[in-house]
């Protein structure tokens, strides 16, 4: 079981609801296969760097988890095939990127 990071960006058109169900896809796709996740996070809505689909803005996500490495190449289509997606990133954390999440973590939780 590797260690992975995915942060990915919603289209800002969508509903409170449209998000929550997005968000639980991902999520549900991971554990149906073998996944786990460690941590979720909703960063919310802000503004892109430069505009994607001509959008200025998009709700961020990121997703801590771990799972098996031929679980990644199908979590990725599945990004690649939903319209609500705009952009994702999944980063295969090694153990030094662990300790820096970690205390992101216990950081976050402190304040």
């Amino acid at each position: 079981m590797n260690h992975y990071e995915t942060v990915f960006i919603l289209n800002p058109v969508l509903s409170d609801q449209q998000i929550e169900e997005t968000v639980k896809k991902f999520e549900d796709y991971l554990k149906k296969n073998g996944g786990k996740m460690v941590s979720k996070e909703n960063w919310g809505l802000k503004k892109l760097a430069y505009p994607i689909q001509n959008k200025k803005s998009g709700f961020y996500h990121l997703f801590e988890f771990t799972a098996p490495g031929e679980a990644i190449g199908g979590y990725e289509l599945e990004f690649r095939r939903d319209e609500r997606i705009m952009r994702f990133l999944t980063v295969k954390l090694d153990k030094h990127a662990i300790e820096w999440a970690e205390k992101r973590r216990t950081k976050l939780k402190t304040a």
